[in-house]
């Protein structure tokens, strides 16, 4: 008689428990002085592209003029695409955008109960994604009006000129009437994409069901989520036997619904290509504020690596329970400093940080943790996405959480992405002696990562090097008077001439938002304001690129002066 040996149980409530806001401590020290380390000869796998995906809630801005700019934008970061996933694909409306809502309005049946499908919406979104080289990832969600059942009357609203009905208030969210006819309209939604795009495109979708059905998107039950997880299947595989279909795309507090989703999948034997689940930095409290336009926040609060650190962790540890899922693809489809994306500065001052900076270092830093958290799991995290896009309608920069502001000027975040885009396929080892990582989750006062200087680096199939160097603390409040000197040691490169170049991120460099706020942050800027905030938008050298000779021992010295908070891109290319 033979054993298998299990892993530990895991608290499944846990990340519930962990603190939802970054403390500040004004008296915490500064980091006045780091060392860093990069072996250009000591390669440690590929360099897994957790950046390359989007989503967010307002499906109907996709193929929006200003939505197909920012998906071409994207397109212009990557050779391969992103996967972009938009909310309510499958929710019934006419196609007017608003905040937190959108609607793809497939599904329809006629007075006689035969169901009909209207393609139109669905066809300019997905257009839009493949069109600027990009892939969908299709949240299947959620319940069309014809499709509700007879319990979605229990949810009703009060008449008021400021809302819709009941259906949009959360109807959308109970479980459909008949999981049959679910079934069929799964199926006719792969076989219209599959006929639109073809084979070879839709086999790069993820198909997932649902979103965070842990909390109030799903007014059903566990087992009746179970269930419609097999229709799904069922339904997207009768046409696609390859599919990837996966889910439950639960909240950073939603171990307990995944445990028990993985336990149906694995007990029923179906089919489960990825495991998908989110996590969010902060939820400020109150997230809003009515008061004076502009007032200060009622409390200074800040996002905070650790609390999304901590949550994944907590994700990747149900998935190990189950030895078949261990290494399924993590998909963290929602991965956020804040939430949630369309509240902005005027609700509560502390979404400043979205504006300014702190976001695109706080975003760099974060993928780099991802990265080493997935090793030191043993899991295989694939994306980091950031729910975010852009809003119509908005002041110069509201504040919310969105690559672009109005006039189509170019927030920080965006740049983090460039950066990130830069980056090689292959990394190298590298190390600071001033990095805080993931052994400090189960600290108790391991709530905020504390200031830091961090390193992430690679190399291309070309030979260049590539190493984004940062500063950075889990409190936007915080700054420095000085910048800190990075001694910066790049070792195991080839003695000859390279040619280096210097990107920076921070308050005066690839930031509009600071050139805005110098111009007195107008709200009708003029053409010639306009076009300089333009003009420094992009990712921006810190200097001008300089020949760099690299000795016979193999080894370059540099330093860098970091500010708080600032990242800097650093490449080396060989000069052939």
């Amino acid at each position: 008689m033979s054993t298998t040996a299990q892993p530990a149980p895991v608290n499944l409530t846990s990340a519930r428990a962990f603190p939802p806001n970054a403390p500040s401590d004004p008296s915490a020290p500064h980091v006045t002085a780091a060392s860093v380390d990069i072996d250009a000869g000591a390669e440690s796998g590929p360099l897994t592209r957790l950046w390359e995906s989007v989503g967010y809630d307002e499906i109907n801005l996709t193929y929006t003029p200003t939505g197909r700019h920012l998906l071409n934008t994207f397109g212009a970061l990557t050779s391969t695409g992103y996967h972009i996933r938009p909310h309510y694909a499958l929710c019934s409306g006419t196609g007017f955008p608003i905040p937190h809502w959108g609607n793809g309005n497939v599904y329809h049946e006629d007075a006689d109960g035969t169901a009909h499908y209207d393609f139109t919406i669905l066809d300019q979104t997905y257009d839009a994604i493949v069109e600027a080289g990009h892939h969908v990832l299709v949240e299947i969600g959620f319940t069309p009006r014809d499709l509700l059942p007879p319990e979605a009357e229990e949810l009703t609203v009060t008449s008021s000129p400021t809302v819709y009905s009941a259906y949009e208030a959360g109807q959308w969210a109970y479980p459909p009437k008949d999981y049959a006819t679910w079934r069929d309209l799964l199926a006719a939604v792969a076989a219209h994409c599959v006929e639109r795009y073809g084979a070879e495109e839709v086999d790069t979708w993820l198909w997932e069901l649902w979103n965070e059905p842990d909390i109030f998107y799903w007014r059903g039950t566990p087992e009746q989520f179970h269930e419609l997880y097999r229709a799904t299947v069922e339904g997207v595989r009768s046409v696609l036997p390859d599919a990837k279909v996966g889910g439950p795309a639960v909240t950073g507090g939603g171990t307990e619904f995944l445990h028990g989703f993985l336990e149906y999948t694995a007990a029923e034997d179906l089919p489960l290509d990825f495991v998908s689940f989110h996590t969010k930095g902060s939820s400020f409290s109150p997230w809003r504020v009515y008061g004076p336009t502009g007032a200060d926040a009622p409390e200074q609060q800040s996002p905070s690596a650790h609390k999304m650190l901590f949550e994944v962790r907590s994700m990747l540890r149900v998935m190990a329970q189950f030895p078949q899922y261990r290494t399924l693809p993590a998909i963290i489809d929602e991965c956020d400093a804040g939430v949630p994306a369309h509240f902005s500065f005027y609700d509560n001052a502390n979404f400043r940080f979205q504006n300014t900076e702190y976001y695109p270092v706080f975003q760099v830093k974060l993928m780099k943790k991802l990265l080493d958290l997935g090793e030191q799991e043993g899991a295989n995290i694939q994306q980091a996405m950031s729910w975010s896009f852009y809003f119509e309608g908005e002041r110069f920069f509201e504040g919310t959480r969105a690559f672009l502001t109005a006039d189509r000027i170019e927030k920080p975040l965006l740049n983090a992405y460039r950066l990130l885009a830069r980056m090689g396929l292959t990394r190298l080892a590298a190390s600071s002696d001033s990095s805080h990582g993931v052994e400090l989750l189960d600290a108790a006062e391991g709530r905020s990562m504390p200031e830091e200087v961090d390193v992430l680096a690679s190399r291309h199939e070309d030979g260049r090097i590539a190493a984004a160097v940062w500063r950075h603390t889990d409190d936007q409040y915080r700054t420095a008077e000085a910048p800190t000197p990075v001694a910066l040691s790049v070792r195991g490169l080839a003695p000859g001439g390279y040619r280096l170049t210097h990107h920076r991120i921070d308050a005066t460099h690839s930031n509009s938002h600071t050139v805005w706020q110098e111009l007195g942050a107008p709200q009708v800027p003029g053409p010639e304001q306009l076009a300089a905030i333009h003009a420094r938008e992009g990712f921006e050298e810190l200097t001008a690129a300089i020949e760099v000779e690299v000795p016979a021992d193999g080894r370059l010295a540099l330093t860098v002066e970091l500010p708080l908070p600032a990242v800097s891109l650093l490449e080396l290319e060989p000069l052939r």
